[in-house]
């Protein structure tokens, strides 16, 4: 049975907080610039193996192959064990040869590529970021529908923490994005009844406004991505990816624990 793989996208500064713990790191320091060109780093010198995330931008034109030069350099360089796009523009025509460019010249030196789900279309081996954060339906269904269409090698669960509060009705699934600190501030003025729903593995809770508009608010903590976890493991998903500040509360419960050792482990 292939072992399962836990990427956790990290800044630089968080690092530390990784060593020891059975993940795989993948590097938030890189990012998509003009020309295009790869911009940034900020990682120690020292720095080897793990994986590049790369974040988008808005980039439309240029020679995809200089940019695909420079990540393949990188990877050299480092020692990266392949590419993460950590994409939330929707797919374009640049876009799509780029990723097609890559994939291949990733492949040819055995390197992975992930990309966000949304781009499946532009590729053909990548592994796929599935998001766990949704606002109806069911989770467990959603990844069986996932794994049937892509299959376990490409299927990767996005561990997405996620906190919304949506003015009902809300006929397009869209609502106002919760800073952590909103969700605090809106938990201890309100002090709603908080319920658990096995369907979406997140917490939620009702409330009306001032204007007598209902309000659903939907939401996430460290108990609910380790569930949302579970749920993977229990229908076949084999890789996973997580920000870790977002988990990192919930590491323990995901089995992502230090490894302790030398003469004090037992």
């Amino acid at each position: 049975m292939e072992r399962e793989r836990m990427i956790v996208l990290t800044p630089p500064h968080r690092l530390g907080e990784l060593r020891g713990r059975p993940v795989t790191p993948c590097h938030l320091a890189y990012r998509i610039g003009e020309g295009p060109h790869l911009m940034g780093s900020g990682l120690p010198a020292s720095l080897r193996g793990g994986l590049m995330a790369v974040a988008g931008g808005p980039v439309s034109v240029g020679r995809p192959q200089n940019f695909c030069r420079e990540i393949l350099l990188e990877c050299e360089r480092r020692g990266f064990q392949g590419v993460l796009c950590d994409w939330e523009e929707p797919p374009t025509a640049f876009l799509k040869e780029l990723l097609g460019e890559l994939e291949r010249q990733l492949a040819d030196r055995g390197l992975q590529l992930y990309v966000p789900e949304e781009y499946a279309f532009c590729t053909k081996k990548a592994g796929l970021l599935v998001s766990s954060a949704l606002c109806g339906g069911s989770l467990e269904l959603r990844l069986k529908e996932g794994l049937e269409r892509f299959g376990p090698d490409r299927l990767v669960l996005a561990l997405q923490r996620s906190a919304e509060d949506f003015q009902l009705p809300a006929p397009e699934g869209r609502g106002h994005i919760l800073k952590e600190e909103e969700l605090k501030q809106m938990l201890r003025e309100r002090q709603p009844g908080v319920f658990f729903s096995r369907e979406l593995c997140a917490r939620y809770f009702t409330y009306v406004d001032r204007r007598g508009q209902p309000h659903f608010v939907l939401f996430d903590d460290g108990d609910t991505m380790a569930r949302k976890l579970e749920v993977g493991r229990g229908v076949g998903v084999r890789c996973f990816a997580a920000v870790w500040p977002e988990i990192c509360d919930a590491a323990d419960r995901m089995g992502l624990q230090t490894v302790r050792t030398g003469p004090g482990r037992r």
